[in-house]
């Protein structure tokens, strides 16, 4: 079991725990179900192979694995997964980590007629609390969307923050700039090239929110990555009646106060937990019990985020994608039947139904002269992110039971 330092045991972990079978699978990482053989308690056993050298770009390095491992130690809250053990052997490296066996909290929504603005409201509270406290601790997720929230089991609603692969440490007054995360979850200052921080987790937080309460809608989804890119920037969503007619004000107020440019403006985690929408009142709560959210539409959410997971293709963005530069890179980088063309080529419908151009972001040129060391790597690997700190790339692969 780990202790409050982070050691590497050199054991052989079969020694320690009996392994089961294979409950998920990364680019080179492999999860299998374990059981302690002192206490008889199931783990996550995750298998991460090490690079053969410090050109491949297959497996991770000793840094890799203790940074996103040191991370998990310094976190120690029920709305987080937690890291119980460790070892290293010569090709690999093995994280003993909690067991979430209630899957994903989109998977479980499906499986429910309804979800209520109350229990939509929970889940949100118990995000931003953990949030919160990794936050305070000066660690940045920098990947929260929904594959990233799992159930710690199917019989309690207890949700946990996983995957803290693209995570960093980001103490006061350091300047961290890192193109990397999922397209739809993104904030405006990720594809700005600008520093990213807590406010960065808040947006996503935003995103989140919106999409639960809208069984499945993404405020800023486009037809191809760069008219997403373009709506980020110009913070481009509204509520549609559809969705969002029986949804409280105070709800499309707490996202409205997340999904702001200027990222100084955002709501904080601590400001979210004493905002109406979260606040315990008997009153309000009964009246959000009698709003009912279909959850059948979640699945052509799921269906689009597992398609993209079949492909390896969860995004890490490139500059690329938002100069919109046709190139061998950007048709790896996007799926067929995503478009790499010019942004500001991209035509949608505004308010008044009449097509309206959009623009690319003005400050792509300077986006382009910082990420020029950026690489674009293949078979689904992360992106490598350019950061003042020098903070390592981190591998991430989720230990939720499917």
């Amino acid at each position: 079991m780990m202790t409050d330092s982070l050691v590497f045991r050199k054991d052989k972990v079969e020694d320690f725990y009996d392994i089961g079978d294979e409950i998920g699978r990364g680019q080179f990482a492999v999860v299998k179900k374990c059981v302690e053989k002192s206490t008889n308690t199931e783990f996550a056993a995750k298998f991460v192979k090490k690079k053969r050298s410090l050109s491949s770009r297959r497996g991770a390095t000793a840094e890799q694995i203790a940074y996103e491992a040191e991370l998990l130690r310094k976190v120690q809250h029920d709305g987080v997964i937690y890291l119980h053990d460790a070892f290293e052997r010569a090709a690999e490296f093995t994280l003993v980590l909690e067991l979430l066996s209630g899957g994903e909290l989109f998977e479980f929504l499906i499986e429910q007629d309804y979800l209520t603005e109350n229990e939509a409201m929970s889940f949100i509270q118990q995000v931003v609390e953990a949030v919160d406290y990794i936050h305070n601790h000066h660690i940045v997720h920098l990947d929260i969307k929904p594959e990233n929230i799992v159930l710690n089991n199917k019989k309690e609603k207890k949700v946990k923050l996983i995957d803290f692969g693209l995570a960093r440490i980001i103490p006061p007054g350091d300047v961290v700039k890192a193109i990397i995360g999922t397209p739809e979850f993104v904030a405006p200052e990720v594809i700005s090239y600008e520093p990213v921080g807590t406010p960065t987790d808040m947006w996503a937080i935003g995103v989140l929110t919106y999409i639960l309460l809208s069984s499945g809608a993404s405020p800023f989804l486009g037809e191809d990555p760069n008219e997403t890119f373009v709506n980020i920037q110009n913070v481009e969503y509204r509520f549609d009646e559809k969705y969002f007619a029986d949804i409280s004000p105070q709800a499309k107020d707490f996202i409205s106060s997340l999904l702001i440019k200027t990222s100084s403006d955002r709501l904080s985690a601590r400001d979210c937990l004493t905002h109406p929408w979260l606040k315990t009142d008997l009153e309000v709560a009964t009246k959000r019990k009698s709003t009912l959210i279909k959850t059948d539409t979640f699945k052509a959410f799921l269906a689009r985020t597992q398609w993209k997971k079949s492909l390896k293709k969860v995004i890490a963005i490139n500059r690329l994608a938002v100069l919109g530069k046709r190139s061998d890179a950007c048709k790896d980088l996007f799926p067929e039947g995503d478009s790499c063309s010019d942004a500001s080529d991209s035509e949608t419908e505004g308010p008044d139904h009449s097509p309206e151009k959009r623009t690319a972001p003005t400050n792509s040129k300077l986006l382009e002269d910082k990420t020029n060391a950026v690489l674009q790597l293949n078979d689904g690997e992360q992106l490598k992110s350019s950061s003042i700190d020098s903070t390592p790339k981190n591998f991430s692969d989720g230990c939720s039971e499917k």
